[in-house]
């Protein structure tokens, strides 16, 4: 794993990794919310073995990656550019987990001619979705988070600091925080020891500075994305746990409703993390 440091528009500074191999085809992994560059990926000998250079960042205001107060979801498609040129790569596949999913979207609606494939796993749907129940079937911890975002930013941006900060110094307490609401087959696989040390990485890295690209994204999410989905060409695949409580289910079908030829692909009995067993079929997909 190489840290690059990539200078994007107005001097802020993108935190780039890239792993597997440097002359496979090039896939961008877009991570969670909250999540960082160090999020949950295959080993590297998987992807020596699928041919693919995996590149992830830090959004802005997460890890090492500068912020950039405002953003909304389609800010992505620049900063993938930024890095995608730096890199001199002219085509590229991306794949988004969770909160990454919307941002991966970004990139497939607004990169038509770099974007050869987008791959999301357990994506939100936009907030102004029609016909969607946004909040149906959804946790109620994220109830409440996303409820206090609508409110507006000083009703939930000091608890979220108040939060990274005890997530920063001990991040096992945010996964003890999820269990209660988890799913036995997400339980199953957040005790897995591998997995457990990939999240807990992505967490400590996450809030190195504290919680501003957490506040950035959850404000971009319930606002307009900057981009209709309904305008992607690329090909898109989406896969959905049918029992997901965090992103629910519903989300995915109203994606694969409105993006046209995108092909979803719901799981029974798979949840939320479930994604981290099919992100290796995922890539493999991506690259093509």
């Amino acid at each position: 794993m190489a840290l690059q440091l990539i200078e994007a528009v107005g001097g802020r500074v993108l935190a780039v990794d890239s792993l597997g191999d440097p002359q496979g085809r090039p896939v961008f992994l877009l991570h969670g919310t909250p999540g960082s560059r160090l999020g949950p990926v295959p080993r590297s000998t998987v992807l020596y073995r699928l041919g693919v250079q995996l590149i992830s960042f830090d959004r802005p205001g997460y890890g090492d990656s500068t912020r950039l107060p405002g953003r909304r979801v389609s800010a992505a498609a620049a900063d993938v550019t930024t890095i995608a040129d730096a890199l001199g790569l002219d085509h590229f596949a991306v794949l988004g987990r969770s909160g990454g999913g919307p941002h991966a979207l970004a990139c497939a609606a607004l990169l038509p001619d770099r974007v050869v494939r987008v791959a999301t796993l357990v994506s939100p749907a936009p907030r102004d979705a029609d016909d969607l129940d946004w909040y149906s079937g959804m946790t109620p911890s994220n109830v409440r988070e996303y409820s206090e975002v609508e409110r507006g930013l000083r009703h939930f941006a000091d608890a979220f600091q108040l939060r990274s900060q005890q997530i920063r110094a001990d991040p096992v307490t945010l996964i003890k925080d999820l269990v209660p609401e988890l799913p036995p087959t997400d339980r199953t696989l957040v005790s897995d020891s591998g997995i457990r040390r990939m999240l807990l990485s992505t967490y400590r890295e996450a809030f190195r500075y504290g919680a501003d690209g957490w506040i950035d994204d959850v404000l971009a999410f319930t606002s307009d994305w900057g981009f209709k989905v309904e305008d992607i060409t690329v090909q898109v695949r989406l896969w959905h746990g049918a029992d997901d409580q965090f992103s629910p289910v519903d989300h995915s079908r109203w994606l694969a409703d409105h993006i046209p030829g995108a092909e979803l692909y719901l799981e029974p009995g798979a949840a939320h993390f479930g994604a981290l067993k099919v992100m290796t079929e995922a890539l493999k997909w991506a690259a093509g």
